[in-house]
This record gives C-alpha cells, sequence and structure tokens, in this order.
C-alpha cells in the first residue's frame, strides 16, 4: 500500500509503532520496522543521551529498515538533556523522530538541518495546525480512545480525523482505538494516510515487556481503562488495577484541593516495576480502549501482515460489493 506516509519514511507498510514508555526499546523498534512498518525507540526511557546512543546503535544491528526516536518534552524542574538528545538522534543517522509533549520548536532547527523527519503527536486541529506552521512533516492525531494523554478535549477519531484532514496540508496518520485491518482502511476513508499503534504492539511476541502485562492486555475489554488525573487537566488513559481506583478515589475525596503530591505512589516511578517485573498492581500505567479488540499475541510481522491483509480484503471485498455494477449503454 503505497500512502503520503509510506512514502515520506520510506516504509512498505502505513503502520507505525508510537513511542511508549518501558516498551520502546531496540528489540520492539526492529521487529516493527524489519515487518515493513515504523519502529520507534523511547528516548526518555533510556537513564542519558550515551544509553540513547548505544539503544540506536543496537536497533541497527537488529534492522536495515528506516526506524525513529521518540522525543516527548515534559514539563520539569529538572529536564532531560534535550540538546545531547538530539545530539544521539542525529550523530545515530536516525532519520524520523517522533516528538511529544510540548511544542518541539526548541529542536526543530537541529532536526531539519539534519535531513531528519519529524511527525508530532497531537490531540486537537489547533496543535496539528501549529506543529504543521513550525515545519513538521506529519502528524499523529490522537483521538480521545487513545492510550496515554488524549489531551482535554475528549474528541474521538470520528470527528477528530475528519477535522485534521479538513484543515491540514501535511499528511497525518491515526492514533487511538487502531488494531486490525478495520481500523486502517476507517482511518484511510476519514482522510488519515496511516496508523499508530501502541497498546495493539504491546501485546505482541517481540514486545520487551512481562508477559503479565501482554496477557491483561489480551483480557481487558474495552471498558476496562479509567481517566487519571483529569482534576490536574493532565488528563492520562491508563488500565484499572487496585491503584488507579485508590488514585481515582483520592481525586474523588480531594477535588479541587488534589495536588499531583496526593497521588504520587500511584504514577511516579512505577513502570519498571508493571513493564519489567509485571507488579500489574504497582499503579496507573497507559493502556487504550482497543484492548477491547485484541485477543491474542501474535508476532509483529503476523500482526502486521494481518492487517494488510484484512485491509486488502475490506477494500477489494467488502467495500468494493457495495458498489452497483453498470451495464454501460
Amino acid at each position: 500500500m503505497k500512502t503520503a506516509i509510506t512514502e515520506l519514511f520510506g516504509i512498505e507498510h502505513p503502520i507505525i509503532q508510537g513511542g511508549m514508555h518501558y516498551v520502546g526499546f531496540a528489540e520492539m523498534a526492529a521487529a516493527v520496522s524489519n515487518a515493513g512498518g515504523l519502529g520507534i525507540i523511547t528516548a526518555l526511557t533510556q537513564k542519558t543521551p550515551k544509553d540513547l546512543a548505544n539503544e540506536i546503535a543496537k536497533c541497527r544491528d537488529m534492522t536495515d529498515k528506516p526506524f525513529g526516536v521518540n522525543i516527548t518534552f515534559l514539563p520539569s524542574l529538572t529536564p532531560p538533556d534535550y540538546p545531547a538528545i538530539v545530539k544521539a538522534v542525529i550523530d545515530g543517522g536516525v532519520k524520523v523522530v517522533e516528538t511529544a509533549g510540548r511544542n518541539p520548536s526548541q529542536v526543530m532547527p537541529a532536526l531539519k538541518d539534519a535531513g531528519i523527519k519529524v511527525i508530532h503527536k497531537c490531540t486537537s486541529v489547533r496543535h496539528s495546525l501549529k506543529a504543521q506552521d513550525i515545519g513538521c512533516d506529519a502528524v499523529s492525531v490522537d483521538g480521545f480512545e487513545c492510550g496515554g494523554h488524549p489531551g482535554e478535549d475528549d474528541v474521538p477519531n470520528m470527528i477528530l480525523l475528519p477535522r485534521a484532514a479538513d484543515e491540514l496540508d501535511i499528511p497525518f496518520v491515526a492514533s487511538g482505538g487502531q488494531a486490525d485491518g478495520r481500523s486502517l482502511v476507517a482511518s484511510l476513508a476519514m482522510g488519515a494516510d496511516g496508523i499508530n499503534m501502541g497498546t495493539r504492539f504491546i501485546a505482541t511476541q517481540e514486545a520487551p515487556v512481562h508477559e503479565n502485562v501482554k496477557k491483561a492486555i489480551v483480557a481487558a475489554s474495552e471498558l476496562d481503562t479509567r481517566l487519571v488525573m483529569r482534576p490536574l487537566r493532565n488528563t492520562e488513559r491508563v488500565l484499572t488495577n487496585e491503584a488507579v481506583e485508590r488514585l481515582l478515589e483520592k481525586e474523588r475525596a480531594l477535588g479541587a484541593d488534589l495536588k499531583f503530591e496526593d497521588i504520587i505512589s500511584e504514577v511516579a516511578g512505577v513502570y519498571p516495576r508493571i513493564m519489567m517485573e509485571g507488579d500489574m498492581e504497582a499503579g496507573a500505567w497507559s493502556c487504550g480502549m482497543v484492548a477491547g479488540l485484541i485477543y491474542d499475541i501474535p508476532t509483529c510481522a503476523e500482526l502486521i501482515e494481518r492487517i494488510m491483509s484484512e485491509a486488502d480484503q475490506i477494500i477489494n471485498e467488502r467495500l468494493a460489493g457495495f458498489l452497483e455494477t453498470r451495464v454501460p449503454a
């Protein structure tokens, strides 16, 4: 399948594995890229820029296909060394960067000078237009269904994607609720040029996370995610567990008096315990409603091949079958 996204990033299939904390290691990125998609290493999971450089080199040894690096810009009293992170990306010969969080304008000149393509994650049309204005090559439009941070507008992809198509001049991919060929065809129909999958890629054989995490996603339904930190305007969609329900009870009890410090034990530093050790009650971790569409743990190659096969069948059989056969006059 050829789209503006496959052409932009030099990939076979219009499927991107988004950056995910303690998931986006070299093993994950290489598996997706080798399967014809675009794998992404998560920069901030690495403790130092040197560690990131080593992870990029490791991925380079595992695939000769294009892969990218996610750089997320977070508000922090002690921000990461972003210039050193960008240098590691450039020195590593990476040609695609996925940016997320705050406006990435501070790093755009260095990335563009290095010939790197930039795709920015956005949860609204206005943010997508801003990304376009500062020179991003593409955007990932994240609907309300998505795992992680869906923004504060609560607009699902059935509305958000056509709105983005109406407004944007640069290509975009759909993120949130993406799991199979139906997701891909629906997103293409609404104007996207591909899809970005997070939760679905965690439930694959190559995902470098504990088996408990994969089993939890397969066992979950579309009703098992919760929105936390809404009162702090830092909304995150997570898979429910005892810690998440405890966090929500604190939010209800404290109301307008809630501070981040009140919930720090449920949200800070929990990812290594969950993703690496499989402690599923450790705290809140990002998961999309798409868990309700995930029933197995295939290899990345099997998953991507299945998505593309389903998409082909839907386009050429189901949809084509709706068209009335016209007899020439």
